[in-house]
């Protein structure tokens, strides 16, 4: 049985903190579905039910949002490998996807659109082609019966105000978040607190930061975004170490890999579940309202932020409890023998 959402975007938002996983990109790399490099979600034409598996996952572990996996699903990234014929079934299908979980568990159905690689300032040839990609995006999304859509990781802020007033036009709510790399500036020279001012004065729902930028590193940006606004603001972080001398998690660099550690050797970088439980009580105490992660994550991340926000989703039934292990537990059934050869483990 499905069922819509009773509430929007803005009436959950006004009861409490929002959750929308993401880091469909990563994940459905590493499970073997999607490449590296370019990072099209062909996956769900190829495979929809992985797709859909991943969503169940995210929304098992606290998610609110069903995101459709249209991230780098524009003409542009499509024409750059060579399946552009392929635009509208992918977004087409990734929607129905999306949709299908949303209404089955509830939780609120977003369309995505992002960063096109395309956008120059002071080129109106740019823009308007970027205004076109982003437009017959959200066309689908608006045929698919989307709650509100989201316009993600830009690092151009006016790339993302034409994303904002594409999204507008279609009389949708809008999330807007930016992409900040190693400079605390948008791409044109913005700072943080005045790119999410114009973005939120232009009419968007929700501003704020996505990707590129691990916990550490995303929060002194959130710092000086939230008291710049008077909308709800958005963080994403990567769930990666990045720290002052390498913001980024492009920058992360590795001794024992002489190669750059993105995208496919991150790993000893990976935050741990406490991390992100640290990062999304420091979040929302700065005045964070709506929370996700993105590339890299898992839905153990996920849970971690949600368990973090005071909720109880239905993964937290396996959310950890060590006093049962055998040699390191506190259970009084344990066995004495083996509780005191814990030191030795």
């Amino acid at each position: 049985m499905t069922s819509a959402p009773t509430d929007g975007l803005l009436e959950r938002l006004a009861a409490g903190p929002v959750i929308c996983a993401e880091g469909y990109l990563f994940e459905l790399e590493r499970r073997g579905y999607l490449q590296a490099g370019a990072f099209v979600p062909e996956v769900v034409i190829e495979h929809p039910e992985k797709v859909a598996e991943l969503h169940r996952e995210f929304v098992h572990a606290g998610s609110d949002v069903v995101e459709a996996f249209t991230y780098y699903a524009h003409r542009e990234k499509l024409r750059l490998i060579g399946k552009e014929h392929l635009l509208e079934a992918l977004n087409r299908g990734a929607l129905q996807i999306a949709r299908q979980v949303a209404r089955e568990t509830g939780a609120l159905l977003a369309g995505d659109i992002c960063n096109t690689n395309i956008y120059e300032p002071g080129s109106a040839a740019a823009a308007d082609q970027v205004r076109a990609m982003f437009t017959e995006q959200v066309g689908w999304a608006v045929g698919a019966g989307v709650d509100f859509v989201i316009g993600e990781t830009f690092s151009y802020a006016e790339e993302a105000l034409i994303a904002l007033e594409v999204i507008q036009q279609a009389g949708l709510p809008a999330v807007i978040t930016l992409a900040f790399h190693q400079s605390p500036l948008t791409r044109e020279g913005w700072t943080v607190a005045e790119a999410g001012r114009r973005i939120a004065d232009a009419g968007a729902d929700v501003v704020g930061l996505n990707c590129i930028r691990g916990p550490e590193t995303m929060l002194p940006l959130l710092r000086e975004m939230v008291p710049a606004v008077d909308v709800p603001v958005a963080a994403l972080p990567v769930p990666y170490r990045t720290n002052d001398a390498e913001p980024s998690f492009q920058s992360l660099r590795d001794p024992r890999n002489p190669d750059r550690p993105f995208p496919t050797a991150l790993d000893p970088f990976t935050c741990n579940r406490h991390e992100i439980a640290e990062f999304t009580a420091e979040a929302r105490e700065l005045g964070v309202s709506y929370f996700g992660l993105c590339c890299g994550a898992g839905p153990h991340h996920v849970r971690s932020m949600a368990e973090a926000l005071g909720r109880t989703p239905p993964a937290s039934r396996y959310s950890a409890d060590m006093s049962k292990h055998a040699f390191l537990g506190s259970d009084a059934k344990l066995l004495g023998h083996n509780l005191a050869y814990g030191v030795e483990l």
